[in-house]
Parts: C-alpha cells; structure tokens; sequence
C-alpha cells in the first residue's frame, strides 16, 4: 500500500495520531489515536486488519479502584471516570467484524450473546488464589481448541509498571501473536488503554493500530510506549 492509499484510510480530517511511530527502515508501524474506536473503525475497508485483539468495557462498574494494602502487594488507586458504566454497542461488534478477519475479544464472557459460537476460547491464569479473579476469558474467532496462558499478575509490573486499571501484562500478548498471529499481519486495539497490546506488537515486529477514547490513558500509554522501546534499544 502507497502513502497516498494510506492518507485515504486514515482519518486525518477528524483527528492526528498521537505517535506514528517507525523510527528507520523496515520496521513496524504503531498508531495510535485519541479517538472513539468505532468512528475510527468506519474509515477502514473491509478486513483490513489480519486479526483484532481488543479488551472493551466489560460494564460492570470496573474503571477505577482504591488504593489497598495486603500480604500480596495491595492495589494502586486508580479515579473512577464511568467508562466501565455500560458494554459497548451492538455498533461496536458490527464494525470489528466488517474491519478484521479474526478476533480475540478480552471479557467476551460479559457479552457473548453478540458472538457467534466459538470451541477456542483463552483462559489468563493469574498465577494467584487470593481475592480476585483467578483469571480472565477471551472469546477468539479461531476454530481450535481452548487454551490456557499462566502469567501472573506481576508481570503487569514489567515495561514501565500498572497504568492502567484492567492492565494486562505485555507477556500475554507476546503468547497471544506467537499463537494466533502470523509474521506480517496487521493488528487492532480499539481499546489500547494501558498500551501492553501497542508494545508487544512493536517488539514481535507487528504492525499496529489502535484507539483510545480516554486522553489521560492515551498520553500515559504513548510515554509507556516509548520508554519500552527504548529500554529495548529500538531507538
């Protein structure tokens, strides 16, 4: 695809890019913007993300936390802002699918009744039997059988530290594009949050695409970003 084939796609009249990141030759592109992902969405064609890795509000009230202390390390308080106040639109599911040939779909068990039956579900296992959740779910599009990724919960510590509320560590995406992506493929994030999809794209050599609606989160994740890549000697 030419540049001007590209200008066409993206959205440039409504909103710049936070960061297009390609800092020499033959590395991956990473884009990220401040944007409400399914407007964004609409200014795709058809499939033109090889595979969708997305972790939308589950709405269930969990965008925000106290701060607590325990045994186990206690919880960083995070502000209540309400975007985890509803699940997204029937809209949101209808665009995913018109844009991208595969989907893996974090929380997906919130609103399964918009997926269509799938056997290959992910299963996170945090490591840890304390009070949360053992582990999370992600609906995948992939006809194999369910799999099962163990990362604890402190690897959300690793590439910059917790940002983010729901953050995921970056280990479990590098396991998701070594097992459901293949070398070449384009992926998106309509919801990028704390960036940990945006980094284990740039360091497995995948070009990236992704929204985030929240300006606080958007600026966080780029700094993020860009202080992964450069701890890896990227720059």
């Amino acid at each position: 695809m030419n540049s001007e084939q590209k200008a066409d796609i993206l959205p440039s009249a409504q909103v710049t890019p936070m960061q297009c990141y390609a800092p020499f030759s033959g590395s991956p592109s990473s884009e990220l913007y401040n944007m409400d992902c399914v407007e964004g969405m609409k200014h795709y064609p058809d499939k033109y993300f090889d595979l969708a890795i997305v972790d939308p509000p589950y709405g269930i009230g969990f965008d925000g936390s106290r701060e607590s202390t325990s045994s186990h390390g206690g919880r960083k308080a995070y502000e209540f802002k309400g975007w985890d106040d509803e699940r997204p639109p029937y809209e949101y599911f209808i665009e995913l699918w018109r844009v991208s040939k595969n989907q893996i779909i974090w929380g997906a068990n919130y609103f399964a009744e918009f997926l269509p039956p799938s056997m290959g579900w992910i299963f996170w296992d945090k490591g840890q039997r304390i009070c949360n959740s053992d582990g999370e779910l992600a609906y995948t599009s992939f006809k194999r059988a369910l799999r099962v990724v163990e990362a604890n919960r402190c690897k959300i510590q690793e590439h910059g530290g917790a940002i983010h509320p729901t953050q995921k560590p970056v280990y479990v995406y590098d396991w998701i594009l070594l097992n459901y992506a293949k070398p070449g493929q384009r992926i998106l994030d309509t919801h990028v949050g704390s960036g940990s999809s945006r980094i284990a794209c740039y360091l497995n050599g995948f070009d990236f695409v992704g929204f985030e609606i929240d300006e606080d989160y958007c600026e966080a994740s780029e700094k993020r970003f860009r202080n992964a890549i450069k701890q890896q000697g990227l720059f």
